[in-house]
């Protein structure tokens, strides 16, 4: 897989590697071959988040990952799974960013008792499924998004996550 990697904030060790583990584990699951797949990840705090979360969302508030899919990949009927991405004319398959808060992450690992780098591989899926298209804004696809993500993180053997 071709990632690229940015950390702006030094806390992130071991990004590179949780990143390659959960990346590799979607794109598994949706069948494409990691070799043709792009992704960007930036590693960053709560600070940087917020900006992005402001600029993009309109919500200058600190959040745990963001995803910017390369193309929109959303399904045209609720509860269906997303279009397949299609190579560039490179042969490459650019799927999107993706960036995460070491703040965010920590804290919330650390208030529901799990460990930080399952935290962490579970939001890189997340932000992953995203960028393949999938979402969680209507109820069925949310249902959907959090099934998918609860297969993969079990097949890395991470505890479901939605079951506190």
């Amino acid at each position: 897989m071709n990632l690229e990697l940015t950390v702006e904030d030094d806390r992130w060790q071991g990004l590179e590697a949780l990143s390659q583990q959960a990346i590799t584990a979607v794109l598994a699951y949706a069948g494409l071959d990691p070799e043709l797949c792009e992704v960007s990840v930036l590693g960053c705090g709560d600070a940087r988040i917020s900006e992005l979360n402001a600029e993009f969302r309109g919500k200058p508030t600190p959040t745990n990952v963001l995803s910017w899919p390369a193309e929109d990949l959303a399904p045209d009927e609720v509860g269906r799974a997303p279009h397949p991405p299609e190579p560039d004319f490179t042969g490459e398959i650019p799927l999107g960013d993706i960036a995460i808060s070491y703040d965010t992450c920590a804290r919330e690992a650390a208030e529901a008792g799990k460990a930080r780098d399952d935290h962490v591989v579970h939001l890189l899926v997340h932000g992953t499924l995203h960028l393949l298209g999938y979402d969680h804004i209507r109820d069925p696809d949310a249902a959907m998004m959090e099934g998918i993500e609860v297969e993969i993180l079990g097949k890395l053997g991470i505890d479901d996550p939605y079951s506190v």
